[in-house]
């Protein structure tokens, strides 16, 4: 792991870094020193680790919860390069939309392609970072919606440090299979309008997940309009879980 800028603001350190061909961005309190709960985020289809919903997140879990907070840039977005393959089967998704194929076992296929390199690159930035001494092996939160829910899912499935995560915007078709081996505390952001996932497939989804604890908030709006207050849920569900 390589450090390639480091800025505070309003008690919170920001820290840019790469790992191999990785970049990601880690924040955590000023000055911290000694373990604490780091949560990992994934972003959204065609945004970055450093997008305004993403930053807004990471500082409050900084400066409410003194947790750690990281998000790297999945492959052909932000500063990854272009990837030829991905964009050769995005072209090609689209093209079969427009001729009246159904979006979503698409984007469910697209996501499975890529969450077969996120999840170990996921994997091996959750090494690095609780390797160092102000973040430690504390417990590990995830959250992320849309992209982030269709690679997050195969994530939280896989990664055993996971203690509680919150997902959304996301489909059964993409995720149903896997979500049956989750078992740790969910919450699940769902729109009730949602023009790029069917309200169905969120609810099978949701429905899918085998954990004993799970809640399910429904909101009225489309695919982006998740409501800001529920931001205030996350908190409190991830500092319950969290500690």
């Amino acid at each position: 792991m390589r450090f390639t800028s480091a800025t505070s603001s309003d008690g919170v350190s920001e820290q840019l870094f790469t790992l191999g061909e990785i970049p990601g961005v880690l924040w955590t309190p000023e000055g911290a020193t000694g373990a604490r709960p780091l949560i990992l985020m994934g972003h959204g289809g065609g945004q970055h680790k450093n997008a305004p919903g993403i930053v807004a997140r990471a500082r409050r879990f900084v400066v409410e919860c003194g947790f750690a907070v990281v998000a790297v840039d999945v492959p052909a977005h932000g500063d990854r390069p272009k990837d030829d393959e991905l964009d050769r089967i995005a072209a090609g998704n689209q093209a079969r939309v427009e001729a009246g194929e159904d979006l979503a076992p698409l984007i469910a296929g697209f996501q499975a392609l890529v969450a077969r390199r996120t999840v170990p690159e996921w994997q091996a930035v959750l090494d690095a970072v609780q390797d160092l001494e102000y973040v430690g092996a504390g417990p590990v939160g995830y959250w992320g919606v849309s992209l982030g829910c269709g690679l997050g899912v195969p994530f939280v499935a896989a990664e055993p440090r996971v203690r509680a995560a919150v997902l959304g915007l996301g489909g059964a078709s993409a995720s149903a299979e896997v979500a049956a081996r989750i078992t740790v505390p969910v919450e699940f952001l769902l729109q009730w309008d949602d023009e790029r996932v069917p309200r169905a497939q969120g609810l099978a989804l949701f429905d899918a997940f085998a954990s004993t604890e799970k809640t399910l908030h429904a909101n009225p709006g489309r695919h982006g309009e998740i409501p800001a207050f529920e931001l205030d849920s996350t908190l409190r569900f991830f500092a319950r879980h969290l500690g």
